[in-house]
């Protein structure tokens, strides 16, 4: 492991060039004597005269041009003003970022069947190109076969008590009222579901992890008002009354990588897999069977001794893209991207390898799928609507699939930097 006394050391150095501590020490105080740039102007909607407003200010004060106007706020962004409004405020336009597609990809899943292009936005050269390879040598051999495993999306409010005893008296009473608290939360909701409740006990605190099912949205903000709902009924009803209490409490294992999410589900639960015959990963991935095998054995202790959560080469890549390009919450990647790759050689020279997400946070309807180009994404996968979520995480299982195929593959054929080179930089 890197030195910290050293990595310190040489951030210091690079802090005192042409400058002194004192100096470092003057721009670090806090300036309430220079006037404050102007505000950016809220508003509760979207309007025209509000973003004219805020774009004044930037064009003034900020290292924005009218070139940078034109380019986020052009006239789609000003014709489509209404349809950001519930998904973004402060608006002053849109972002655009370069869409592939990769494509088929087969799949023969419990609830997606069929072969799908997919969309995938990014500005990583060689991401889309990798993600195509490994949908090219899954479809040529008939596939990936996926399930859905498991659902639930989870908020653990948390409550504050004077004794132990009243904590443990509590959950006593959450527990004989759990019928209580189920109607305060399908109250909020028409497509959510309160189906557990989980009480963690620490000291005089207490965690309540409620796990949802949330139909075809991802759900978080679904979960979050249901919750807040059932907060309301536990003041008015228990007859221990909490000293505080907070509607997340951090332990739901939102947008964060967790061992709770990891061992059973946050979101959809889904795996790919798929047995590939050796001449197809010689002739595609220009290696071997064993050599990826050795590879998988090799980086799997890797993530265990760089105390990883689960295994996997870069789900996040294609997580990322995938959710950018049909409107999903991309800060869930940090969740989403955790999970295990197994590859095993098994005889006649074929190579199974799997993939299992237990956290992927997604869904057709809600949140951006509504969004212009984000409904395109959804449209060309096919998925877009009430009834796909559980294909849609299944497909997503496959797409990362066939990322760690083709990543794996060049990193066994030494092809890797080369991919990067030529790609991202032109340069055969």
């Amino acid at each position: 492991m890197p030195s910290a006394f050293d990595a310190t050391r040489r951030m210091i150095a690079a802090m005192l060039q042409g400058r002194t501590t004192s100096d470092i020490a003057k721009q670090s105080r806090p300036d309430t004597a220079s006037p404050l740039k102007p505000w950016i102007r809220p508003a509760k909607r979207l309007e025209a005269t509000f973003t004219a407003a805020n774009w004044k200010t930037l064009l003034g004060h900020s290292g924005a041009s009218e070139a940078d106007k034109a380019e986020l706020y052009d006239a789609k962004a000003q014709e489509q003003l209404e349809r950001y409004e519930h998904n973004v405020e402060n608006y002053i336009g849109t972002l655009r970022l370069p869409v592939g597609v990769i494509g088929p990809l087969r799949v023969n899943g419990i609830f997606a069947k069929g072969d799908f292009y997919v969309p995938l936005a990014t500005s990583e050269a060689a991401l889309v190109a990798s993600y195509g390879r490994g949908a090219r040598l899954i479809s040529s051999v008939g596939g990936a076969t996926t399930a859905t495993l498991a659902e639930g999306v989870h908020r653990s409010p948390g409550f504050a008590f004077g004794t132990t005893t009243e904590a443990g008296l509590f959950v006593a009473w959450v527990c004989e009222n759990f019928g209580l608290l189920e109607t305060a939360a399908q109250a909020t909701t028409r497509h959510g579901k309160l189906v557990e409740i989980s009480p963690h006990v620490e000291g005089d605190h207490v965690y309540l992890v409620f796990t949802y099912t949330t139909g075809d949205a991802a759900g978080q903000n679904m979960v979050t008002i249901a919750t807040a709902a059932v907060c309301a009924a536990i003041e008015e009803h228990s007859p221990v009354k909490p000293l505080h209490w907070f509607v997340e409490a951090n332990f739901s294992g939102d947008k964060k990588a967790s061992a709770m999410s990891f061992l059973s589900v946050r979101g959809r639960k889904v795996t790919a897999s798929v047995e590939l015959p050796g001449e197809e990963i010689e002739k595609q991935l220009h290696t071997t069977p064993r050599r990826m095998e050795e590879y998988w054995r090799m980086s799997a202790l890797g993530g265990v001794m760089s105390g990883s959560i689960g295994v996997q080469g870069h789900y996040a890549n294609g997580l990322a893209a995938l959710y950018l390009a049909t409107g999903q919450d991309a800060a869930c990647v940090a969740e989403s991207a955790v999970g295990v790759t197994r590859i095993e050689q098994r005889d006649g020279n074929k190579l199974f390898v799997s993939v299992t997400l237990p956290n992927v946070i997604v869904g057709t309807v809600g949140g951006g799928t509504g969004l212009p180009t984000q409904s395109a994404g959804l449209n060309i996968l096919g998925l877009k609507g009430a009834g796909h979520a559980r294909a849609f995480g299944e497909v997503i299982a496959a797409v990362c699939l066939a990322g760690e195929l083709s990543i794996i593959g060049a990193l066994c054929a030494h092809e890797f930097a080369s991919a990067h080179k030529n790609l991202a930089r032109g340069k055969a």
